[in-house]
């Protein structure tokens, strides 16, 4: 219990600390710039979903946006750098930076597809969504 305790003392000053400070605990897990990500992405749902168009779409975008339905339900989720290991098709888009969406559009039924991970080009305005990869529902019953 004394271990518990411990963790519990350990996360609440982390989160007093961010919180004085003015960093938003997104900043203290995941840096300035990965915070930078979240926000982002939040505010992309928020355009997505409500069936705005979004200035955060680069120019030379591939993405495949869907409709506002899509993307109501969702949240922005872990913010990585880019790693083209995995991502092999979004490589040669040059992203920076790479965030799965958590959370499921209502009424998705077993292969349904949805927004699943968001990719994010760095300019000099900041960021800008290059890609999208939409993720298919599975049935695991």
């Amino acid at each position: 219990m004394g271990a518990l305790r411990a963790a519990m003392v350990g996360l609440t000053v982390v989160v007093l600390s961010a919180t004085l400070s003015g960093c938003s605990i997104d900043s203290v897990i995941w840096g300035a710039d990965g915070a930078r990500v979240i926000q982002t992405t939040e505010e992309l749902v928020d355009d997505m979903s409500t069936g705005e168009a979004s200035g955060l779409i680069c120019d030379e975008s591939v993405a495949d946006l869907g409709k506002a339905t899509d993307w109501v339900g969702l949240s922005a989720g872990e913010p990585e750098h880019f790693v083209g290991d995995y991502w092999e098709k979004q490589a040669v888009l040059d992203p920076q930076w790479s965030i799965n969406l958590e959370g499921l559009p209502e009424g998705l039924t077993p292969g349904s597809t949805y927004p699943g991970d968001v990719f994010y080009r760095e300019t000099d305005e900041g960021l800008c969504v290059i890609d999208i990869a939409w993720s298919t529902l599975v049935d695991v019953g």
